[in-house]
């Protein structure tokens, strides 16, 4: 594998893509690490995502090994190719008691500790990770499959939002309590990453739609 010279960055890429709708999505009840199927919705946003991230040619796509991911993946195997390598390390976040709770649930039994984790305070939502923690076991997967590229490769990593918050996050070097002012990824919605002389950027969030090229000055 060839190195770029340094301070110019090999050019890589990754795109961090959300798992389709589920049933439990449309209930606003927290999934966590539980073990939920997409929906016949969420099967065809994904078929419908893949056929757009196949043209960015892929180099490698891994994902978490919960359903709703691992199908998710699916789709975009079966146009490129690629053996998805699943890695339980990508789960979403285990919760603990919230898991299984609607939003409003979680609101009303848990209301100090929701508040506080949207304060950007360290909280182990239902007895369940931190946030940190989260990082620590998914970034160094991303990480370890980005620098297998090829210079100008991408990676796809299909795994959960609150999972591909964390590791944006810390890939982009933010600290902790900073990490909730990215915002949420709707279903089969992706984040892309984008290698610069002076580590990963955030280029395109939340995004449904192929990335644009950067015309101006700040490319």
């Amino acid at each position: 594998m060839s190195r770029s010279e340094p301070g110019k960055g090999r050019g890589r890429r990754i795109v961090l893509w959300r798992h389709g709708q589920t049933a439990w999505n449309l209930e606003r009840r927290f999934q966590g690490s539980t073990d939920i199927e997409l929906t016949g919705t969420g099967v065809d946003q994904a078929r419908r995502s893949a056929r757009l991230l196949a043209s960015l040619k892929p180099d490698a796509i891994i994902s978490s090994d919960l359903k709703r991911a691992a199908t998710t993946a699916g789709q975009l195997a079966s146009i490129t190719g690629h053996e998805v390598v699943h890695d339980s390390a990508l789960r979403e976040t285990y919760a603990g008691v919230w898991q299984g709770l609607t939003h409003e649930e979680i609101v009303e039994r848990h209301g100090e500790e929701y508040a506080a984790w949207k304060r950007g305070e360290p909280v182990r939502r239902g007895g369940g990770e931190l946030e940190t923690e989260v990082a620590d076991r998914a970034a160094p997967v991303v990480l370890r499959h980005a620098d297998r590229l090829p210079d100008g490769g991408t990676l796809v990593v299909v795994s959960h939002g609150g999972t591909i918050r964390t590791t944006i996050g810390r890939l982009l070097g933010l600290e902790a309590h900073h990490w909730e002012g990215l915002g949420g990824l709707s279903n089969c919605s992706w984040s892309v990453l984008g290698e610069g002389a002076r580590g990963w950027r955030l280029l395109e969030h939340n995004a449904g739609t192929l990335p644009e090229p950067v015309l101006g000055d700040d490319d």
